[in-house]
């Protein structure tokens, strides 16, 4: 069995696996590139990123702690979260392929 590629490590702040595209929304004017699927990788959300949220499999930010806007709307929604990971806009890209261990707070790359 092949050992899975760490990329980064955050708070797992809403349990549960994910497995889609990265896309980055570094402002919630960007809301429209989210879609339906896509993991959401931003700096820190508050209520303006709602559209984009709600087309998230999972939310994973570079700031943030167990009771960030991320974590709580995260685990209301019942999607994976990692919070905290404090370079997840540097070293995530758009559309790479990755999985999230919204309980354990690792990031993996996802292998063919």
């Amino acid at each position: 069995m092949r050992k899975k590629k760490i990329l980064l490590k955050g708070l797992g702040a809403s349990a549960g696996i994910a497995t889609g595209k990265v896309r980055l929304i570094l402002d919630p004017s960007h809301n429209s590139k989210m879609r339906k699927g896509d993991i959401l990788v931003a700096p820190i959300t508050n209520p303006l990123f709602t559209p984009a949220i709600i087309k998230a499999s999972a939310i994973i930010t570079d700031l943030g702690g167990a009771l960030s806007h991320s974590a709580v709307v995260a685990r209301e929604l019942g999607i994976p979260a990692i919070v905290g990971t404090q370079k997840a806009t540097k070293v995530l890209k758009d559309n790479m392929l990755i999985t999230i261990d919204g309980k354990k707070g690792i990031i993996y790359a996802k292998t063919k």
